[in-house]
């Protein structure tokens, strides 16, 4: 067992006590372990680790500057726009992360949402719940538009191991997909340009990182180049999309409906422009597609793997 000293700073973002980190503590003899850290605690808690395991905890380039005995930060996660990885490099700390763990949840929260907005699953539902069908004439209601996706066009922008996840259940339900190309990227064969994809979509899910070149990317220009009828799907990042934009489409119905797990701001402010009673046919969740028991298993699972190949001196998924 290493002697290192090993801090895990936001815990309670993967794991509730419902994980086994058998594999991980098993490694490190001496540990801490903090639920959640906020800004100014993460000096105390970090200045003897050498080891930091970190989510969404924010390692600025003057933080780590000030930790001298850190050699390795393990993240939780597959984002690393939360590291300065430069300021990493520099001093020779290696940053590793973890890809391909969440494929199946995201997947599945994707389509729970095209789903439930193609059939307006919620507001059928709140039909039953209010009393509604109860006083109906007929034994349905009708109340809603219905629509199914087969023969329907999916546009994926990003087209990594998460969308390819998204395109293989869309197959399943007949559904045609087309390719965003890269945007500023080299023309590949068989995409679409940004603009021509929205205009073909009936429904846009995004899968891109946030990066300065899909930072808005979905902003009020493009979402006016979408069919009245189209949905909108975010399960990447929330700041891929300008969210005060997006409010004002759905309440213009410039759009049909959007499906959205990420915001640019999280946890968000009650005032949130996607949060307001006014905005219609919107379904927001609380960043939990990747959620799944199983899904944040693995990812702790692959953690304990970098963190003893590092400890092998072979790291592993190493992103500085």
């Amino acid at each position: 067992m290493s002697e290192h000293y090993a801090v895990l700073l936001d815990e309670a973002s993967y794991a509730l006590g419902d994980l086994d980190l058998t594999a991980l503590f098993a490694q490190v003899k001496n540990w801490n372990r903090y639920p959640s850290t906020s800004d100014e605690e993460c000096y105390e808690r970090l200045q003897n680790a050498s080891i930091a395991i970190i989510n969404k905890v924010k390692m600025t380039a003057e933080l780590i500057a000030s930790l001298p005995r850190l050699r390795l930060i393990l993240l939780t996660a597959t984002g690393t726009d939360n590291v300065d990885l430069e300021a990493c490099r520099a001093r020779g700390i290696t940053v590793c992360n973890v890809a391909d763990y969440g494929t199946a949840s995201v997947a599945q929260h994707v389509f729970s949402l095209i789903l439930a907005l193609s059939i307006n699953l919620l507001n059928y539902a709140n039909e039953t719940a209010s009393g509604t069908w109860s006083t109906a004439t007929h034994f349905s209601t009708l109340s809603y538009p219905i629509t199914e996706l087969e023969g329907k066009t999916l546009g994926l922008v990003g087209y990594g191991t998460l969308a390819k996840g998204v395109e293989k259940l869309a197959l399943a339900f007949g559904m045609r997909i087309v390719i965003a190309q890269r945007p500023g990227g080299e023309p590949q064969a068989g995409r679409l340009a940004m603009n021509d994809l929205l205009a073909e979509s009936d429904i846009v899910s995004l899968h891109c990182p946030l990066v300065p070149g899909t930072h808005h990317l979905i902003n009020a220009s493009a979402l006016q180049k979408m069919k009245p009828s189209a949905i909108l799907i975010n399960t990447a990042r929330g700041a891929v999309v300008d969210n005060a934009a997006l409010a004002e489409a759905l309440k213009s119905g410039e759009i049909k409906g959007a499906g959205i797990d990420v915001l640019e701001q999280e946890p968000p402010p009650v005032d949130h422009p996607l949060l307001q009673p006014d905005v219609p046919n919107i379904i927001v969740t609380p960043h939990v597609a990747w959620a799944s028991i199983e899904a944040r298993q693995r990812l702790m699972d692959k953690v304990a793997g970098n963190l003893q190949a590092w400890l092998q001196g072979a790291p592993v998924n190493v992103v500085a």
